[in-house]
């Protein structure tokens, strides 16, 4: 977990005001705002991707961005924090780390600018990378293809493992100190961790190739074999209560930050706990992680509509994901569990696959604090498949659906099924959907605003400037 909140991270950063003209520092005061700040990221791109997820929907009806009207502007954050904000302070701590000889630190540099390409470029597509981090002497780069962003994002997993197998004796610096805390944030120093973490994201991606020729699931599976395999490993985001000199270092998804107020659980989600889509009764018992998530048990929002019944204030607030101090799990065993059980499934591998199902279910639910018989009731039951002979991708991916609440990720897998309704069947067309789509589905972000005003042609050689551009598949999503 990361053990500090990220604005106590900003300190760290101020130390590389100017990423063309750092000041001298050493690697284990900048590592910490580059975990804090990069895995956040993905947090920030939620708050839009969750819409498209049908996650979260808009309490009100005529939500723009519930009805997927998108703008360069609900990119932003996601670029600019990615170049400047984190990327801009890796080269400099993989320098110095290497100049005073600490490979952890420089492991740890290629893994989290392998996490922030790879979660950049599945949301937009094509970014830049040979031409990036070079400061006002090029603001317009080219944007690279993403078969080759996905070929660097492997180097760099392979390259940050060799950092990591190497002895303890060989780094100058301590990877985590814990007075002063600095340093390795995200696990305390253990290398074993990182490890694991660089194979699930390496089994992540591999995993996004399902539509390419050259998609493996014995590569997949080699990768989830040396991943995460308990709740103990995931990586995952900390907050905290706010201190006198620290501010906003509370959950995103929490009522201090006040993110949700507009918002509220999406039906589609809502319809998997309540036993509407598993069971084919909302009266039936529900899935006992629903009260932990929602304790109110929300009627959730429908895209674009809004929510039927509406409390006077969001109803969103309270559950495991949604208090000021929740952590945020990232990567988690549960992920790497249906990873697992579908390209053992996509292999044939039948037995294979309905164990990592089940652990897959087990694992989040444990993790949620759901209580062991409860646990046993829910697994027993008609939502979950009771046999590997009975087990269907639909029953997969609905599972891993429920597990990877609120993570970009989820839109990934939307996008990689075609929101097919026979595996996604509550996956509902928003009413007043943006007309200019042409009722096909978003599947990438604008570029950044900033792009669209620095470096126009570029992004308009990639499209940007057509009505249903937020439609164009990305290059993983296509035959």
């Amino acid at each position: 977990m990361v053990g500090l909140g990220l604005t106590a991270c900003d300190s760290f950063l101020d130390v590389n005001d100017d990423p063309n003209n750092p000041v001298s520092t050493t690697p284990n005061y900048l590592l910490p705002s580059i975990i804090g700040n990069g895995l956040q990221v993905q947090l920030l791109t939620e708050l839009r991707v969750g819409q498209i997820t049908q996650n979260i929907a808009g309490r009100t009806a005529n939500i723009t961005t519930d009805q997927y009207y998108f703008t360069p502007s609900n990119s932003t954050s996601t670029f600019n924090n990615t170049y400047y904000l984190v990327g801009s302070n890796i080269g400099p701590m993989i320098a110095a780390a290497e100049a005073e000889g600490s490979p952890y630190y420089v492991g740890a540099g290629k893994t989290m600018r392998a996490i922030i390409m790879a979660h950049l470029t599945d949301m937009l597509g094509d970014v830049p990378y040979t031409e990036a981090w070079q400061g006002y002497t090029n603001i317009a780069p080219k944007y690279d293809p993403q078969e080759e962003i996905y070929n660097t994002i492997f180097k760099l997993l392979e390259e940050a493992e060799a950092e990591f197998s190497k002895p303890a004796t060989a780094n100058k610096r301590p990877f985590y100190s814990a007075n002063p805390v600095s340093g390795d944030i995200l696990y305390q120093g253990d290398v074993s961790k990182w490890i694991k973490l660089i194979n699930s994201i390496r089994a992540r991606q591999l995993n996004h190739l399902t539509k390419k020729a050259t998609y493996s699931a014995d590569a997949v599976l080699a990768a989830i074999d040396k991943g995460i395999k308990n709740n103990a490993d995931d990586a995952t985001l900390g907050y905290r209560q706010p201190t006198s000199v620290e501010s906003s270092t509370t959950s995103i998804w929490g009522p201090t930050r006040g993110n949700m107020a507009s918002y509220t659980f999406g039906r589609m989600f809502v319809n998997y706990l309540n036993g509407t889509t598993l069971l084919g009764d909302a009266t039936a018992a529900d899935d006992p992680r629903f009260a932990i998530i929602s304790p109110t048990l929300s009627n959730g929002a429908i895209p674009g509509a809004g929510q039927p019944s509406a409390p006077t204030v969001t109803d969103f607030y309270g559950g495991w994901y949604s208090t000021d101090n929740s952590p945020f799990p990232l990567v988690t065993n549960a992920e790497m569990r249906f990873i697992e059980a579908e390209a053992a499934f996509r292999k044939s591998d039948k037995s294979r696959a309905f164990t990592a199902y089940k652990a897959g279910i087990t694992a989040h639910m444990t993790k949620l604090g759901v209580a062991a018989a409860a646990q046993a009731t829910y697994l027993g039951s008609a939502a979950v498949a009771q046999s590997e002979g009975t087990l269907t991708l639909k029953n997969i991916m609905e599972q891993k659906y429920i597990a990877m609440f609120l993570n970009p990720e989820s839109w990934s897998d939307l996008r990689r099924f075609d929101f097919d309704p026979a595996i996604y069947p509550d996956y509902a067309v928003p009413a007043g959907v943006n007309p200019n789509l042409g009722g096909k589905m978003v599947r990438r972000l604008p570029p950044a605003q900033t792009e669209t005003q620095y470096n126009p042609a570029e992004v308009a050689r990639m499209g940007w400037g057509t009505p249903d551009y937020v439609t164009l598949p990305v290059w993983w999503d296509k035959q």
